[in-house]
């Protein structure tokens, strides 16, 4: 277990010269916390239009002929008044610790209580902390009893459109992984990024925590700067946020629009009962996302879920908590030293990833290679040439196959081809619509809403519809793989859409 770690603190300016210097002087008592090696504290003018930008200037100068040990400083500016989230999302491109934390320059919250925040990351392995003001805490300032209750109704409103039970949503002490805070899109300009970050974090299945903290809130002759126009305007921003599923940044993997197909469960539970009937007990998945079909296939006696994105990676690292049977690594279907060489594996899962592949026939070899005796590879790729379009461009799809192409593949690998199955025929007419006549790059969120809803409806019609389907399902076995006429019926049949076998 780690034992220490390093952080980034955002600090947002505006207005604040009567406060500035103490507020950055007390961030200092940090070089004693032994939970921290490295302190990177960012600081943004937002446009002030007081002398911050001179108290700023004045530190700066201080800190460069007596540096604080363990803390490196970083000042920038914007040229006008952008909004708190916008001073955020320009301290956090310069972030490079490990955890990221926003500190407002008011004195409202006090730096004494990160450590214990970062004790939970450590202790626990959150993803994010909030400090939460009206937990039970050493002290708090009293103060309006009205704000108090506006923040309960928007932590309400938050918690209702999230599905989480915080206590305080508002907050301005949030801790966050910074490669997950990067990894999210933040779009809101002024204080509307605090349930953004909420209600993203919540969508992306964060592990939350919150830790109370101190608070000395300040009156409006103080200076304090929120009033109830931003408290509509959070209104809005979570009304927003609620029906947007955009909460991955652009990346090289295709996360964003990999996510947002991630939202139709209904679709993954078909996928996963189509191929229930073939996986065995020790189970290497390759490509295994955010663990949506890992969940529906687990538990098993062994089950290693495997994927070449980071942000992936720690996801399902979260889900393998308090399964012991589920091990999560780094796999890349090409690269064959990168499969787990301590195990052997009954069944190989690999759905919509070769396809991603330069060198296909490589990756199945590499299947071969950790499959035991007998052991079996599931593989489904996209069918038909002809639909190749904007879509599979965005993905990164090097092909999509026919039916003998992938027969072909099959044998080069020196597999036995048990059965082809045909996945999702009314889905063609959706992608031909989106990828080849509309040439759209995503999925637009109503139309994956819709599939959820509908995907009862088409496992019904799939048997029945006349097109040609959208993927293809090889069930392969290794070599010197034999089975019984009896029990190829008895194993390879598919499950139907009631769970009868047809």
């Amino acid at each position: 277990m780690k034992t220490s770690t390093s952080i980034s603190i955002l600090v947002p300016v505006y207005n604040e010269q009567y406060l500035l210097g103490e507020s950055l002087e007390r961030l200092k008592q940090l070089a004693e916390c032994r939970l921290l090696d490295r302190i990177q504290v960012i600081v943004v003018d937002d446009g002030s239009k007081d002398a911050s930008s001179a108290v700023l200037r004045d530190f700066e100068r201080g800190e460069t002929n007596q540096p604080t040990p363990k803390f490196e400083w970083l000042f920038l500016s914007h040229e006008v008044n952008q909004g708190k989230a916008a001073a955020i999302r320009t301290a956090l491109q310069y972030a490079t610790e490990e955890l990221s934390i926003i500190h407002d320059a008011d004195l409202e919250y006090h730096p004494l209580d990160i450590p214990k925040m970062v004790r939970v990351f450590l202790d626990e392995q959150a993803d994010a902390v909030f400090g939460s003001r009206f937990l039970a805490s050493e002290y708090r300032r009293v103060l309006f009893f009205r704000h108090q209750i506006g923040n309960s109704v928007l932590t309400l409103l938050c918690n209702l459109i999230s599905d989480l039970n915080l206590t305080d949503m508002e907050t301005c002490y949030k801790m966050v992984r910074t490669s997950l805070l990067k990894s999210i899109p933040l779009v809101g300009n002024g204080f509307e990024i605090e349930p953004e970050i909420s209600i993203k974090l919540a969508k992306r299945g964060a592990r939350i925590f919150e830790v109370p903290i101190r608070y000395a809130g300040r009156t409006y002759q103080e200076g304090k700067k929120i009033t109830w126009r931003d408290g509509a305007r959070a209104v809005a921003a979570m009304l927003r946020f609620w029906f947007s599923d955009r909460i991955y940044a652009e990346d090289a993997y295709g996360s964003e629009i990999l996510g947002r197909l991630n939202r139709a469960p209904r679709f993954t539970k078909w996928m996963a009962d189509v191929i229930r009937p073939y996986v065995g007990e020790r189970v290497l998945e390759i490509g295994a996302g955010i663990g949506n079909l890992t969940l529906q296939l687990i538990p098993r006696r062994l089950y290693w879920a495997s994927d070449i994105n980071p942000l992936y990676l720690t996801y399902l690292e979260n889900v393998g908590r308090n399964r012991p049977y589920l091990r999560v690594g780094f796999t890349d279907g090409q690269k064959g030293e990168s499969f787990p060489k301590e195990e052997k594996f009954d069944t190989v899962i690999c759905l919509n990833v070769v396809e991603h592949l330069a060198d296909d026939l490589g990756a199945l070899n590499n299947f071969r290679e950790v499959l035991e005796d007998r052991g079996r590879a599931i593989v489904l790729v996209p069918c038909g040439p002809w639909l190749y379009g904007s879509l599979d461009e965005v993905l990164g799809h090097h092909r999509r196959y026919t039916r003998k192409q992938l027969t072909d593949l099959v044998e080069k690998a020196g597999f036995h081809l048990d059965t082809m199955l045909e996945f999702n025929r009314i889905g063609v007419i959706a992608w031909w619509v989106n990828a080849r006549l509309l040439r759209r790059r995503t999925f637009g969120f109503w139309q994956i809403q819709l599939l959820n809803l509908l995907t009862p409806v088409f496992r019904f019609l799939d048997d029945f519809l006349p097109l040609p389907p959208l993927s293809l399902i090889a069930v392969i076995s290794k070599p010197g793989y034999e089975m019984a006429e009896s029990s190829v019926h008895t194993t390879l049949a598919p499950i139907g859409p009631t769970g009868l076998m047809r």
